[in-house]
């Protein structure tokens, strides 16, 4: 699992996630309720790892604006 949060009040909360759990990859993008919006990525685990991990440190101020001006689902 590869996760984005952010600090808020005190508090961490997710703004993307990769994970490979119920046995397939997939990305969850949550907005500040904490609702997700869950993206099928149909890729071996070692490969949605890696473009996780790619996707995350070149994105990641993009991902956070998007979360704070409320932008996810």
């Amino acid at each position: 699992m590869v996760q984005l949060e952010v600090k808020v009040e005190k508090q961490w909360k997710t703004v993307v996630r990769y994970d490979c759990a119920h046995d397939f990859s997939h990305r969850d993008r949550y907005n500040w309720k904490g609702e997700q919006l869950k993206e099928y990525l149909n890729l071996p685990y070692a490969e949605a790892l890696t473009i996780a991990d790619e996707d995350i440190d070149d994105n990641w101020e993009i991902y956070m604006f998007e979360f704070i001006r409320g932008m996810y689902l």
